[in-house]
């Protein structure tokens, strides 16, 4: 019988109920305790990390989790990881990049409503959890209401649902119906996954409004090494001020920072080339485009490449280099 590691971390599927609302109460084992059918699956050993609410994760609780993975990874068949759903995906995204080429399967999962609740989402996630994570799928994946979802694809798209995540331009790698996995993708792995140990956690977002200004924009760049811009549609940036904007962008590139254009929009990604507001930011700026990658994947990327670089044709070249599929639809050269 296969040997699986559950990694817990708090979240909804471990929490009860106090006087000021759900909170983590559960660990691990308790867990795994309430599902008598994982015995049939594999064997279990369990490790409590930390009991807390997801909204509290940081970068350093991803580090936590691919450490705690890479020591034990010569030990199991697979992980599988309890986590809260409001951060999962950028957690998911996170380890895709901490934790390269697994050959052995990396499950996250959570739930809806607590394990300890009558109607409760949670002993199928967790169960489902663990037959993907002693299957023959590979890397970091989100295993959620019966969908297996590339960690570097993965959204939480409704907040209260049972179906609360969605594969964003990508499909699902497999489903589990009735206790059985129909496989549909084979991520890629290699003999041994690559692990990274370190993250920058200085990086921006800005999502953009009708009316926004360039100010806020420009604060953001002067506290942070890499700046995420969530523009509208296929991409672009207002010219309703003048130049501002573009010179704010230009300024910080000259000055070493790292931008990146994205849209708001979930699906089908950014392409700047399509409209004169996003054609001139990308022929005469050096900045980056996410296309097809979700803002959890590109704000975890940056982290992980502003860790290991600070030159800006690396810093191009990793962001562009396709990890985990987290990238389809490039189009340029990487140089």
């Amino acid at each position: 019988m296969k040997k699986v590691l559950m990694l817990g971390t708090g979240g909804t599927i471990a929490s009860g109920k106090t006087d000021s609302g759900l909170t983590p109460i559960l660990t691990s084992a308790e867990l795994v305790a309430q599902v008598p059918d994982i015995s049939d699956i594999c064997d279990v050993d369990c490790i409590q990390l930390f009991s807390i609410d997801s909204t509290n994760i940081t970068p350093s609780h991803w580090l936590t989790i691919a450490e705690a993975i890479c020591e034990n990874f010569d030990r199991y068949d697979g992980f599988v990881i309890a986590h809260g759903t409001d951060t999962m995906a950028y957690t998911a995204a996170a380890l895709s990049y901490l934790i390269q080429f697994s050959p052995k399967p990396i499950i996250l999962t959570g739930a809806q409503k607590p394990i300890l609740f009558e109607n409760t989402d949670s002993k199928t996630n967790l169960a489902d959890a663990f037959r993907v994570a002693v299957s023959e799928l590979c890397g970091v994946m989100i295993v959620f209401n019966g969908r297996v979802i590339l960690g570097t694809r993965a959204r939480k798209t409704r907040t209260t649902s049972f179906q609360a995540f969605s594969s964003i331009n990508y499909p699902l790698l497999a489903v589990v119906q009735n206790g059985f996995l129909m496989e549909y993708i084979r991520p890629t792995s290699l003999p041994k996954p690559q692990f990274y140990h370190a993250l920058n956690p200085k990086i921006g977002l800005m999502k953009m409004i009708p009316g926004a200004d360039f100010g806020l924009l420009s604060y953001l760049i002067e506290h942070n090494d890499a700046v995420i811009i969530e523009s509208y549609g296929v991409g672009g940036l207002p010219s309703y001020q003048g130049s501002g904007f573009f010179d704010v962008i230009r300024t910080a590139i000259d000055n070493g920072k790292t931008i990146v254009m994205t849209t708001q929009v979930q699906n089908e990604g950014s392409n700047l080339a399509v409209y004169d507001v996003g054609f001139h930011l990308k022929n005469h700026l050096q900045l980056l485009e996410a296309y097809d990658m979700t803002t959890e994947a590109a704000l975890a990327k940056l982290m992980w490449i502003l860790a290991q670089t600070d030159q800006t044709s690396e810093i191009r070249r990793l962001f562009c280099t396709p990890i985990a599929h987290d990238l389809l639809f490039l189009k340029e050269e990487v140089r």
